[in-house]
């Protein structure tokens, strides 16, 4: 699948752009890239967009990342309307800095403000918005290993004023920060808590946008996975797998179905649909369908599912070793990296991102220059 949008599709604003009086040194960049961690330091610059009932989406600029001022009755902090993105920016070997379907993070991120009563961006904005900031911090885009320039694009109501009803003006920005490679010393396996006195969302509910809620909502049980020894915590809708506090869940059978549980409370994760496309193109059957907690812990006792793994933007790939809960546990057979379907798609994923091998797809899209593929 290719780019939504049409590359003669334009933004219809023009972005105004304030340089940072005060930018990092070129020394205290690299010193930041060196080691950037993940979400720790940010680039000199930031996008911001006003949206009005009365006047639309208008302001765009590129200015300087500073601290956002509030009225105490902005409607965000009362009311929790707001969404937000994630994405990478990749630095190809010849320097050049891609991104990677973006444009379904942008129709994402419209179906999230249309779950949270928010303005659509236009989509051809959204691109924009990310291009201008990759294009105004491109030195900040780190290069060598699996190494990026994470995205963050958010939006939120901004309007002062008490009363439950959807805000009349929205603030939406788009920050950046430079992220290490996200397993070091190599992707190992994790152990997953399974949390049966939670849930992250509900039918009907909001599970199904990228708003901050639902990641609150994962806090406290990820503190529980945390106190018993474990990475990452799953939740159940009705006896049914739903997905990670922020990634989503694969099973893989034993003739090669990859399984991955579907239900109106669960996000739509872009990894997760590349890495099942790219199997189904290898000829692996794909299952999308509610998959209960029974199905997988008999699955491994009989040897049915071979693997288990979680995926989303930062890690791409995490194989699951063991699903942890408060009366047993379900023990994932260990194979070797050169056996496991799921380090076979994360590989093959990855060299699309990073350009070390032909983007077949059209999946990537250039942000440091003009142009699109």
């Amino acid at each position: 699948m290719s780019l939504s949008l049409p590359l003669t599709d334009i933004s219809p604003l023009q972005f105004a752009f304030t340089p940072n009086p005060t930018p990092k040194s070129d020394a205290e960049r690299a010193e930041i890239l060196a080691a950037p961690g993940f979400g720790q330091f940010f680039t000199d610059h930031m996008v911001q967009i006003h949206w009005s009932e009365r006047g639309g989406w208008h302001r765009a600029a590129v200015e300087p990342y500073a601290k956002i001022s509030l009225d105490p009755a902005a409607a965000v902090l009362h009311y929790a309307q707001e969404i937000f993105e994630g994405l990478k920016a990749y630095r190809h070997a010849d320097g050049s800095v891609w991104s990677f379907r973006p444009d379904q993070n942008g129709l994402r991120l419209q179906r999230s403000a249309r779950r949270l009563a928010l303005p659509e961006l236009p989509l051809p904005v959204f691109l924009d918005s990310l291009k201008n900031l990759v294009q105004a911090d491109a030195a900040w885009v780190p290069e060598g290993g699996e190494t990026s320039l994470y995205l963050r694009p958010f939006m939120f109501a901004s309007e002062a004023f008490l009363g439950v009803r959807a805000a009349r003006k929205v603030y939406y920005f788009v920050i950046a920060s430079p992220a290490g490679s996200y397993f070091k010393g190599g992707v190992q396996p994790v152990s997953i808590w399974l949390s049966t006195d939670y849930a992250r969302a509900g039918h009907g509910g909001t599970g199904a946008a990228k708003t901050g809620g639902n990641y609150a909502a994962s806090l406290l049980p990820q503190q529980e996975a945390y106190a018993e020894g474990c990475d990452q915590v799953l939740f159940l809708q009705d006896g049914n797998l739903e997905e990670l506090g922020g990634m989503n869940l694969v099973l893989v059978k034993k003739d090669g179905t990859l399984v991955t549980p579907a239900s109106d409370s669960i996000l739509e994760g872009i990894t997760r649909d590349s890495l099942l496309q790219l199997a189904e193109e290898r000829g692996h059957a794909i299952e999308r369908r509610p998959v209960s907690l029974a199905e997988w812990r008999d699955g491994v006792a009989s040897g049915d599912i071979v693997e288990a793994f979680a995926c989303g933007t930062a890690a791409v790939v995490n194989p699951i070793a063991r699903l942890k809960a408060k009366d047993f546990t379900i023990e994932l057979p260990e194979l070797a990296e050169a056996d496991s379907l799921a380090m076979s798609l994360r590989k093959e994923l990855t060299d699309i991102q990073y350009g070390r091998i032909e983007d077949t797809h059209g999946w990537l899209y250039r942000l440091d220059a003009e142009g699109a593929r």
